[in-house]
């Protein structure tokens, strides 16, 4: 809904203005060139659950206060960046408070979205557990074991103090670019 402007303002404007001349404005002529339509993303087919590892289990998978996880190969450096949150977060997703069906549908989801646009390193904040039976943060073990399932993580830790503390992870992520090279290999 529009305003209407009092006489008195226009009047003030007009004063305070004072006198102008109107430019004659070139139109520039059309580019020849036209944007080309957007290209819609193609849908990933309905994935299934990652793959259990053999020998890994949710059940006996110790689930400490401060975690930490690293695929073989991954230098003490990176690691070492990633613990102090030195690795710029590119996208979070924020879990705490959800069941253990959801959440694991949307991890699913949030993992194949950082893919898409190449994240390097996410957070995932899970909750410390406080309100849930026994106070037991059932989010963060399921996460725990979880996200060893896919190859795209190279490493988890909590996260620092100022980001959730014990409450959120630092995830990174495997390089898309450098995973589509070995397989043409």
């Amino acid at each position: 809904m529009k305003r209407q402007i009092e006489q008195a303002d226009v009047e003030l404007f007009l004063q305070t203005v004072g006198e102008v001349t109107r430019l004659e404005v070139e139109t520039p002529p059309p580019s020849g060139r036209r944007r080309p339509p957007p290209v819609p993303r193609p849908r990933e087919p309905e994935r299934d659950d990652p793959e259990p590892i053999a020998g890994l289990s949710e059940v006996n998978l110790e689930t400490p206060e401060y975690l930490l996880f690293s695929r073989p190969g991954i230098q003490r450096r990176v690691l070492g960046e990633l613990q102090r949150g030195a690795i710029e977060v590119g996208l979070e997703v924020d879990l705490h408070g959800l069941n253990a069906t959801y959440a694991k549908a949307l991890l699913g989801d949030f993992l194949a979205e950082c893919g898409h646009r190449r994240i390097r390193c996410a957070r995932i904040i899970h909750g410390k557990g406080y309100r849930s039976s026994g106070n037991q943060p059932v989010l963060k073990q399921k996460l725990n074991y979880w996200l060893r399932l896919y190859d795209q993580v190279l490493a988890f830790c909590s996260a620092t103090r100022r980001d959730g503390g014990t409450g959120a992870l630092y995830v990174l992520l495997r390089n898309p670019d450098k995973s589509r090279r070995q397989q043409r290999r």
